[in-house]
């Protein structure tokens, strides 16, 4: 769906819903901080609009899993999808199998390889990643040019899951920003993937320690693990004056811990999270009602049960969305 259909959805629909509708959510993990305030805030949404349920799946980290998910939404004729994508690479067949079913979809938070050329009624919600990487960087190469340390300091990346876009995309851009400014003489000392969790960050961390190599920058793809950095840090008795930290959400976890910086995307607080799932279910509710609407979607009698299929010659697009940064 075009941004403008979306807009006036959302200006349609911020009344009340006169007619009852079903929204199937699927979230990459329930065990993800992240994910989980943008799970509550769905469902608290949810429950302000008359005739409006959701039905959440958590899909575990498991790209198959979630596949069968979504197949099961399409089967019981949901009016509406949401998901964060398990793997963004599935996102191709994934948008053709709601496309054929006639159901809008909207890919939330993790942006889908095929973003570039979405079907008509769907949509990606998120930050635009390569503006974090760069936030990211300039904020290292801020504090280390206070510490003098602007053309030696040895740095170290904990990234995403690698089958996430959005690890490739705040890694690449956080390196091209220190390549490309006062601290381009840095070195990247190591880059591993900690696939967003706490304790693979905190372990990596600690290998990192043990080799005894100077450690003056990590840069985290998340706060998750941002904070696994530190609590190896800690562990190992390595001074927090000495380290800069920096991960990227502002999870509540991230604040209450000690974080030289932490980056804040629109959607990373429970405040910042309602307006966003507003405008997702808003514009699904709309999207969902018949065709004499004016949004143009089609009814319900006229989906029918479409299977989900890869197609490997789908390629990758990128499409730039809105992102704010800011010490915490």
């Amino acid at each position: 769906m075009k941004s403008v259909c979306l807009a006036a959805a959302m200006a349609a629909m911020m009344g009340s819903a006169a007619f009852a509708e079903t929204i199937g959510v699927s979230m990459q993990s329930f065990d993800n901080n992240f994910q989980t305030l943008l799970r509550e805030g769905i469902t608290a949404r949810a429950s302000q609009v008359d005739g409006v349920s959701v039905q959440v799946e958590d899909a575990q980290t498991d790209i198959s899993k979630q596949l069968n998910q979504v197949n099961n939404f399409i089967a019981a004729g949901v009016d509406a999808i949401v998901m964060t994508l398990t793997d963004t690479s599935a996102a191709p067949g994934i948008s053709e199998a709601a496309e054929k079913a006639g159901i809008p979809l909207v890919y939330l938070n993790l942006e889908p390889d095929n973003s570039g050329k979405l079907p008509e009624k769907q949509a990606y919600v998120g930050s635009k990643e390569t503006d974090s990487g760069r936030l990211g960087a300039e904020a290292a190469c801020s504090l280390l040019k206070e510490k003098g340390k602007a053309s030696d300091a040895q740095v170290y990346i904990l990234m995403g899951d690698l089958a996430h876009q959005a690890s490739r995309d705040r890694t690449n851009s956080f390196k091209e920003a220190l390549a490309a400014g006062d601290c381009k003489r840095v070195t990247i000392a190591d880059e591993q993937s900690a696939a967003w969790n706490r304790t693979t960050a905190m372990d990596l961390t600690t290998n990192w320690i043990t080799a005894g190599k100077p450690i003056d920058v990590v840069f985290a793809n998340k706060d998750e693990m941002a904070i696994g950095a530190v609590q190896a840090l800690k562990a190992a008795g390595v001074s927090m004056d000495d380290v800069i930290v920096i991960g990227i959400d502002a999870t509540q976890d991230a604040l209450e811990q000690w974080l030289p910086v932490t980056l804040m995307r629109p959607s990373s607080r429970t405040q910042k999270v309602s307006p966003q799932v507003q405008w997702i279910l808003q514009s699904h509710l709309r999207a969902a009602k018949p065709s004499t609407s004016r949004s143009g979607c089609p009814s319900n009698s006229s989906r029918r049960s479409t299977q989900i299929r890869t197609d490997p010659s789908n390629r990758r697009f990128d499409a730039p969305a809105t992102f704010q940064g800011e010490n915490a």
